[in-house]
């Protein structure tokens, strides 16, 4: 996959919880067809999510994670072989069951830290990944929100982890500069405004600000209410470069694209 035009990354939660979609397809008939809704939208990747990462989520165990990702995994990839699919996990052994099920990308939001042995799981496996910015987990990321230059401190954080990376030989990297987590709403506007900085490292960038509170709190409404909030970030995204959207609402980002790409 290249990203000469930006790609979409659609948004499969297999989750009783999730901030926004919670329940809605979280059995395998439910997300087969959300599945079917995102590729006929245009998705170019389905992210399957089976572990909120909302603060105050329900903690749950790698083999909960698992019952609920790979049957749907499994099911996805014979219905639509075509279709190129993400695990959302920061668990090792979660991302190694599920590239076993047919997944060809590892959506960490950690970037690695909380799990030792992700890297080196996905150097083995010779995967792509997406390195996140986060500090602390889910629950405490909140706590974590003084930098002396936000964008500056990113870059250094992100920059550690790519040599990490690529020490071990992983070539295939995607940067998620981490909108939501362990910043907050001022800060996240102020990476979106200067996202662009992150072009330094010559990489694909991940834009995820579908529906987040960073849209919802500021304009004092839901996540439900939020579609046209997300599109207009998303149009700041790509005039910024970003490569890659990864959204609930994929028709949408489609337009986009195709009113910036066509």
């Amino acid at each position: 996959m290249t990203f000469e035009t930006p790609k979409i990354m659609g948004i499969l939660n297999v989750t009783p919880d999730s901030f926004f979609d919670g329940g809605q397809h979280n059995t395998v008939d439910q997300a087969i067809s959300h599945a079917e809704k995102l590729i006929l939208a245009g998705a170019d990747i389905l992210d399957i999510g089976p572990y909120s990462s909302r603060p105050g989520a329900k903690e749950i165990s790698s083999q909960q994670e698992m019952d609920r990702a790979l049957p749907i995994i499994e099911l996805i990839k014979k219905e639509f072989p075509h279709i190129p699919l993400s695990i959302d996990t920061y668990r090792a052994d979660v991302a190694e069951a599920a590239v076993g099920a047919g997944v060809v990308i590892i959506n960490d939001i950690s970037g690695g830290t909380l799990d030792k042995n992700m890297f080196k799981t996905v150097a083995r496996l010779q995967v792509s990944y997406v390195l996140m910015h986060m500090r602390g987990t889910p629950a405490t990321m909140q706590q974590f929100t003084q930098y002396d230059d936000l964008v500056n401190d990113i870059a250094v954080h992100l920059g550690h982890a790519i040599a990490s990376l690529r020490e071990l030989g992983i070539k295939d990297i995607i940067l998620d500069p981490g909108y939501g987590f362990s910043k907050t709403i001022d800060q996240n506007y102020e990476l979106l405004m200067r996202v662009a900085e992150l072009h330094y490292f010559n990489l694909p960038i991940l834009g995820g600000i579908s529906r987040k509170s960073m849209i919802y709190k500021k304009i004092g409404q839901t996540a439900d209410q939020v579609l046209a909030g997300t599109t207009a970030l998303n149009t700041l995204l790509l005039e910024r470069g970003v490569q890659l959207l990864r959204v609930h609402d994929v028709a949408e980002a489609k337009q986009l694209i195709n009113l910036f790409y066509t």
